[in-house]
């Protein structure tokens, strides 16, 4: 049964690794300070008491996390594990494209990994280069691996609900940004949902947009200011980037004839690319050229300034989304 609690964002991923781990007797929760100092950012707080040794912390190695969460989750484990910075996800980058995406392949079906990734990544004021890179166009490309990135509350309780329940990989992107966000209504409990499918964010007839991440409330405020001109963006958030819903996409622009796409990762190499491709090559016809807005290819400097100018803004979107119609 579903109940109405007022959580905010890092409150519903605490909410959903509780229910999780009371629904599943074999889940383990582990990573860098997750146990007894309640995770870096506070996330984890609590669970340590409530499930003991199921939730313990470990050494400053992500391969060796990763590398014991793939093992224990062959052999009847359920983990969870948290990566700090998506950025530090390089140093085990092996443990998952090689080892836990093929799990399910080289054992020909007989082994499974159910095994979920946390982690965090994006810009915040002072991270500079090495704890800001938006790299979920990398995990993209790796089949074998569910992604999901989230904005709300809502989202971040029921994907990472459906995230452990699966099992498969799947790595869940969080943004650090949101975690001490505003509470809101949100509903917990109950069964986890499927995985896959997108959210309609913001109907509209001139333009369809597709985001995902953090990043989804400056396209919708973005909106609001071009609805003020009459222009009238649909707004699409991609919750799962793998399944990714290509149906909703292109009906969408089967309606308005525009796609722009928004994303704080690079424009050159990002996901972005790989949707106006569908879109393209499915024969939809298209009133104007779609359009990418992301990051500049640059790394992400320390000052505040410097990485605004980097990343795209509200008025780079707004600036996009004008374009598109021709205005």
């Amino acid at each position: 049964m579903r109940e109405t609690v007022k959580l905010n964002y890092g409150g519903a991923v605490n909410a959903a690794l509780a229910r999780s781990l009371e629904d599943y007797p074999e889940a383990i929760l582990f990573g860098e300070d997750v146990a007894l100092p309640g995770g870096v950012f506070g996330v984890t707080r609590g669970l340590r008491k409530a499930f003991g040794a199921r939730v313990f912390d470990t050494p400053i190695s992500e391969t060796a996390m990763l590398g014991a969460a793939i093992g224990s989750a062959m052999m009847g484990r359920r983990p969870i594990v948290e990566i700090m910075w998506m950025d530090f996800m390089f140093v085990a980058f092996d443990q998952i494209v090689n080892q836990a995406s093929n799990v399910r392949y080289v054992s020909e079906g007989r082994l499974t990994a159910p095994l979920t990734i946390r982690t965090q990544q994006g810009n915040a004021p002072g991270a500079c280069a090495q704890h800001s890179q938006n790299m979920e166009a990398l995990l993209l490309h790796v089949p074998g691996i569910r992604v999901a990135m989230t904005s709300t509350p809502q989202d971040a309780y029921d994907v990472l609900r459906s995230a452990v329940a699966c099992d498969d990989p799947v790595v869940v992107i969080e943004n650090r940004s949101l975690y001490a966000g505003p509470k809101a209504e949100i509903e917990i409990g109950g069964d986890p949902m499927p995985i896959g499918g997108h959210r309609l964010r913001r109907p509209g007839a001139d333009v369809t947009v597709v985001t995902w991440g953090s990043i989804t409330s400056r396209v919708l405020a973005g909106a609001d200011r071009l609805a003020a001109e009459g222009i009238d963006a649909e707004v699409i958030e991609a919750v799962w980037l793998n399944p990714f819903d290509h149906a909703a996409v292109a009906a969408s622009v089967a309606r308005t004839g525009r796609l722009v796409v928004v994303h704080e990762a690079n424009t050159t190499g990002g996901f972005g690319a790989e949707i106006v491709a569908r879109v393209v090559e499915s024969g939809a016809s298209l009133k104007s050229p779609p359009r990418r807005i992301g990051a500049r290819d640059s790394r992400i400097p320390a000052a505040v300034g410097l990485a605004a100018a980097v990343l795209p803004q509200e008025d780079d979107i707004v600036g996009g989304l004008r374009a598109a119609v021709g205005r």
